[in-house]
């Protein structure tokens, strides 16, 4: 009997959510290799690993040649991290790219952690201990959650401190611990601007309330850890505070509003409802504006946060999944008295059921999903090659035409590439240009644009086959803007 009780697993038990939760970010730091998109790799991880090497992948220093002599409006603090990251284990000799991508995974995993920790405990001292058990399994194991988690995205890594802020302020709300929520809120807007948009929501709510030393406290930390993250460093790099803030200003008053427009006010609300499935997501979504009234504290930042978005019109999918576990949180929250009713009672527990249903699969899809995996290969592909600054023609000269590819998993930062994406172009690009290897992207005429090539370099010779992952050819096959192409990599064997 005692064995019995041992082995019985308990769903309400807050140790089983963490111990769920980190298995499965585990699964996804270990399977779920490459990058997400272009931001989450190409801004974080191409741009601090090149500092390590000496390099500026996007020539964002000023004493960088290719500088455009003024800040583009890219926080350092997350970059800067990763660069901190990055140069501790090449010190300790781990120079590995796709061994350096697992420790920053597991990192990030762990730290998301928080994020359920967090919203279980923010839920149990606002509502009770049922809706903690509800609110913690979402945020433990809705299916996007643990997959975004383990990537390099802005939106996704500002949680942890975001909602431990939060958490501060709700479990205690004097005015040390309000200051300290506030220091760590500055550093989540120090990750992503925007979330100044949330304490401002936070700020507002003070004033509301005319709580005025908690509004300064709040104000005061926020400063204190921005100043030093932004205006302490920004000095020592541009010679005055805050550079990349404000550049990052001007450039949306500028730009920034042309920039992927969308006139779907509706799409973030969407995106929430969405990611918790149907008709869970459409419980919630009610959940979530009827907690208003009773959870003014959690539901002003997070709707300041919704609009301001929904509003602006530079709208991507992942900008709103910063708010998404008090969304979760707020949702669940919300439904208490509808769920005191035995009719209601029942449609939700079968809502909760469909959802898990969905849910899991999706789960595991994502945990072990290898994104952008073909262009990842094929960089990894020539890694440790003996060769340096090497001259790789990417030839697409059909229906498929060549990516952006990561330098990072070749670890040649001058390594240069030129393109061929259409049948009328030479060969080479320009005459008398020679290539270490031919990268071909896509099967379509594969055969007889190899055999072209051979005729120009006769020991060419092949390196590797990469396929796409499942998943990026399920995306390319919806949409054909998802680049997520077959490709070889050749040798020339060429000596230069």
């Amino acid at each position: 009997m005692h064995l019995k009780q041992m082995t019985k697993l308990d769903f309400t038990s807050y140790k089983t959510i963490i111990f769920a939760a980190l298995i499965i970010r585990l699964i996804a730091a270990v399977f779920s290799q490459g990058y997400g998109m272009h931001d989450d790799h190409f801004l974080i991880i191409e741009a601090s690993k090149s500092w390590v090497a000496g390099y500026d992948y996007n020539n964002w220093l000023p004493w960088s040649p290719g500088n455009q002599g003024h800040p583009e409006g890219h926080s350092f603090t997350y970059v800067g991290l990763n660069y901190i990251f990055f140069y501790i284990l090449k010190f300790i000799g781990i120079t590995d790219p796709k061994t350096l991508m697992l420790f920053n995974r597991l990192v990030h995993a762990l730290l998301s952690l928080l994020v359920v920790h967090f919203g279980f405990k923010i839920t149990e001292r606002l509502s009770n201990r049922n809706n903690a058990v509800t609110v913690g399994w979402l945020l433990a194991l809705t299916s996007v959650i643990p997959f975004m988690s383990v990537r390099n995205l802005v939106e996704l890594t500002s949680i942890p401190f975001l909602i431990w802020g939060v958490w501060l302020i709700v479990s205690n709300g004097s005015r040390k611990s309000v200051f300290y929520a506030g220091l760590l809120i500055g550093l989540a807007v120090s990750f992503r601007f925007q979330i100044a948009v949330f304490t401002f929501g936070l700020g507002g709510y003070y004033l509301l309330k005319k709580q005025w030393s908690e509004f300064l406290m709040l104000a005061l930390g926020s400063f204190v850890s921005f100043a030093i993250t932004q205006g302490l460093v920004d000095y020592f790099i541009w010679g005055y505070p805050f550079a990349e803030f404000l550049g990052y200003a001007l450039y949306n008053m500028k730009e920034g509003t042309q920039y992927l427009p969308n006139s779907n006010y509706f799409m973030y609300l969407w995106v929430l409802m969405g990611v918790l499935l149907f008709p869970l997501g459409v419980l919630i979504a009610i959940g979530f504006f009827k907690s208003a009234k009773k959870y003014w504290l959690l539901f002003l930042p997070t709707m300041f946060f919704f609009l301001f978005h929904s509003f602006y019109p530079n709208r991507q999918e992942r900008f709103i999944l910063t708010i998404l576990p008090f969304f979760i949180i707020l949702g669940v929250m919300g439904l208490e008295q509808w769920r005191a009713k035995d009719k209601f009672r029942k449609f939700w527990r079968g809502s909760l059921i469909a959802f898990w249903v969905l849910n899991i699969p999706l789960l595991f899809i994502l945990s072990f999903h290898y994104t952008k995996k073909s262009r990842v290969e094929a960089m990894y592909a020539i890694y440790e090659n003996g060769m340096e600054n090497e001259h790789i023609l990417l030839e697409g000269s059909r229906q498929t035409k060549p990516s952006m590819l990561p330098k990072f998993y070749a670890d040649s930062w001058y390594c240069g590439f030129r393109e061929r994406t259409e049948p009328t172009q030479l060969l080479t690009i320009e005459e008398g240009l020679i290539y270490d290897y031919v990268f071909f992207f896509g099967k379509d005429d594969l055969e007889q644009r190899i055999a072209d090539y051979k005729g120009i370099y006769p020991a060419l010779s092949l390196v590797k086959k990469c396929e796409p992952s499942f998943l990026d050819n399920v995306a390319r096959e919806v949409n054909p803007r998802n680049t997520n192409q077959y490709i070889e990599v050749w040798k020339t064997n060429v000596k230069r």
